[in-house]
């Protein structure tokens, strides 16, 4: 199936020489002189790497033909292991093929995994988690609510800039499409 540059919105799976991609970003752009352009950031599904692309307005690219399973994330080792919710098979899944989503996953968060031609290809995170910090440095005295910001380690090891009065062991709510600190769970 095909789908137009004008029914592009952000989470799309196309397909573009034979690759799956994510519609990251896309912004329709009509200059003042010459045709009007669509600019685009994918992200490939498997490889996760983001790529810039500009597609000319009527344009027309494949849609990716895709499974989402929904899964469970139960442990990692070497690899990262999830537990399908209908038939309760289990699977592990290659760092390659989770990506940064890792640094989001918690034991028992229930994850979206895209399955390509019968072979998992990527995972989606909800948008929203909440995660505990493990280790920040003290806000100083006089700190204010709208000063700066410090770094802080996540339970899952990711690093989030955070204001300056969150402490050790509070729970946060991060927007995982940006990485940024939403608001104190």
């Amino acid at each position: 199936m095909q789908v137009s540059t004008a029914e592009f919105r952000r989470g799309l799976k196309i397909e573009l020489d034979g690759q799956p991609y994510n519609i990251v970003e896309f912004q329709h752009v009509k200059p003042g002189k010459g045709g009007a352009f669509v600019r685009t950031k994918l992200k490939h599904l498997r490889l996760g790497r983001v790529v810039d692309r500009t597609f000319r307005a009527g344009e027309k690219v494949g849609l990716v033909d895709y499974e989402q399973r929904p899964m469970q994330f139960l442990y990692k080792d070497d690899s990262f292991h999830f537990m399908n919710l209908d038939t309760y098979e289990q699977i592990a899944l290659s760092p390659d093929v989770v990506a940064e989503a890792a640094n989001w996953l918690k034991e028992t968060m229930e994850v979206e995994v895209f399955v390509i031609n019968g072979e998992p290809a990527g995972i989606e995170v909800p948008n929203f988690v909440e995660l505990a910090v493990v280790k920040t440095d003290p806000g100083l005295r006089g700190d204010t609510a709208s000063g700066g910001s410090k770094p802080a380690t996540l339970e899952t090891g990711a690093v989030v800039q955070v204001p300056l009065f969150i402490d050790e062991g509070e729970v946060l709510r991060i927007d995982t499409r940006t990485g940024a600190y939403i608001e104190r769970a």
